[in-house]
């Protein structure tokens, strides 16, 4: 859990409440305006109404320009940002022809095979010229080639399970996999943090639905207890199938789960347990297999394992490990196997051919060194970033590194400072994090060099003291001014947290 402090969490709610009445004074008076002039829906309700869109109004639009900066490169170390500019406050936004060389602490290029690889890109090129770009077909009509099923035998033997079947995209994998393999009459328990396509997934399922705390195994062991004895509501049947959902590594958090302990209590009561490894897999453990090998845990002890491609190999896609009755009944059964088009065969070519670099098939230690350089680099940033005072989430070894930032008005600010010294940085705030968690999300690649994490670590620092220079230098030149310092402050707060 995290620990806001009192006058944190106070300035951060005084900062949306200032906001939020600045917002309704002003739909006040757009309702006002709007009265007077004709509709033209002849009948049909609106399909966004005032509350609906609010905070994409008058909340996200004001600040949009920190997010979906186009770029116009490949992912790597350092990538091309496409400037932007707005005439309109930033409700549309234009480009330019103006590129800025930045650094990239935001793609989730964990061991840099985004970028042209000496090994990976002649193989991948060479599967486009011969399958073409997409195979236009779902896998059980003419989407299934030779690299689709190469690439199912690969996934299960590096993960470490009997068989997997892969999917095109990330988050479909769990969205559509949860409500195949449980429904009504089950019992989902998920980790209160889990990604936005398990908590889809799980509601799509029909089963019901549990919350225990993040990455406690003790709360988990309650709530398994609790329900076990309850069963089923109204009827209190005993559960037709019980699985505990967590993640290998907490994009938000970058905390590595606790998975022996969850693990062991699943066995005990007689739960399954299913594994998002999205984040994980690839990324940590001696040879890239994973937290199960980074914490010591026989993959035979977890049922299901999720992961996806976009990650750590450079492509895109997920995949399911598992039983071979499993993987052979979700084949028979899942909407993303049967109605959606199969990978892209380069992409699964991509795939294919990074594992073999971690494994060192490609006949080079060039996977060992990636996978040393993303935990020494990992290691390295996170401590420098401790000592220089940040609040960094997250454990040793994980690339995820959020920088808590709390206020509304750093985010924009942060993000425009770092970008202003070329280091493009991801910010993320409600929805996605609670209201009071706004922070700023940095992922370490082993493409990264020394230089690159010690610029980054300059301009990090210096972006993180923007606005508290801006309001001493403002005090200070004020100083002689008969005016209370502490009036004062609020009055340029107020102004500040207006402006964004």
């Amino acid at each position: 859990m995290i620990t806001i402090p009192y006058l944190t969490a106070l300035t951060t709610y005084f900062s949306y409440g200032l906001l939020f009445a600045f917002g309704q004074f002003r739909d006040f008076f757009r309702k006002i305006f709007d009265w007077w002039h004709a509709s033209n829906l002849e009948g049909y309700a609106p399909i966004c109404l005032g509350l609906e869109d609010f905070y994409t109004r008058r909340l996200y639009l004001r600040i949009q320009d920190c997010f979906g900066r186009p770029i116009a490169s490949a992912p790597d170390a350092w990538f091309d940002v496409v400037e932007r500019y707005s005439n309109d406050n930033n409700k549309t936004l234009k480009r330019t022809d103006k590129i800025s060389r930045c650094l990239n602490l935001g793609s989730y290029n964990y061991l840099g095979f985004a970028a042209a690889d000496e090994y990976c890109t002649p193989r991948v090129i060479d599967s486009l010229c011969r399958f073409s770009a997409s195979t236009c077909s779902t896998r059980v009509e003419g989407g299934t080639t030779t690299l689709h099923k190469e690439l199912e035998e690969c996934v299960a033997n590096f993960v470490g399970k009997p068989a997997a079947v892969v999917f095109g995209m990330g988050y479909v994998t769990n969205s559509a996999i949860l409500p195949v393999i449980i429904g009504k009459g089950g019992l989902i328990i998920s980790d209160s943090l889990n990604h936005n396509s398990i908590v889809n997934g799980a509601r799509g399922s029909g089963a019901t639905i549990r919350v225990f705390q993040h990455n406690t195994p003790s709360h988990l062991e309650k709530v398994l207890r609790e329900q076990i004895a309850d069963g089923q509501p109204r009827t209190h049947r005993p559960w037709k199938k019980i699985i505990v959902v967590v993640e290998g590594i907490y994009s938000m958090e970058g905390e590595l789960c606790k998975l022996p302990e969850i693990v062991a209590i699943c066995k005990k009561y007689k739960a399954y347990v299913y594994l998002d490894e999205a984040h994980s897999i690839g990324a940590v453990g001696k040879t890239g297999r994973g937290v199960c090998e980074l914490l010591g845990v026989d993959t035979a002890d977890v049922d299901i394992m999720m992961g996806t491609f976009t990650k750590s190999f450079g492509s895109c896609g997920g995949y399911i490990a598992g039983s071979k009755e499993l993987i052979q009944y979700l084949k028979y059964t899942c909407p993303a196997h049967l109605y959606a088009t199969s990978i892209s065969p380069p992409a699964a070519q991509q795939i294919i051919s990074s594992i073999k670099v971690i494994l060192g098939e490609d006949g080079s230690s060039r996977g060992a060194q990636k996978l040393a350089r993303i935990r020494e680099n990992s290691n390295f940033f996170r401590s420098e970033l401790q000592k220089m005072g940040f609040e960094v989430l997250g454990d040793n070894d994980s690339p995820v590194m959020p920088i808590m930032l709390y206020n509304p008005a750093k985010i924009p600010a942060f993000s425009r400072e770092c970008l202003k010294q070329n280091v493009a940085v991801v910010t993320v705030a409600f929805p996605a994090t609670p209201l009071l968690l706004a922070r700023a999300r940095i992922c370490i690649s082993a493409s990264h060099t020394k230089e690159d994490l010690l610029k980054a670590l300059e301009v990090i620092t210096q972006s993180a003291s923007f606005v508290p220079d801006c309001i001493s230098e403002i005090l200070n030149r004020v100083q002689y001014v008969r005016v209370s310092k502490c009036y004062l402050i609020l009055l340029m707060i107020i102004s500040f947290m207006a402006g964004y």
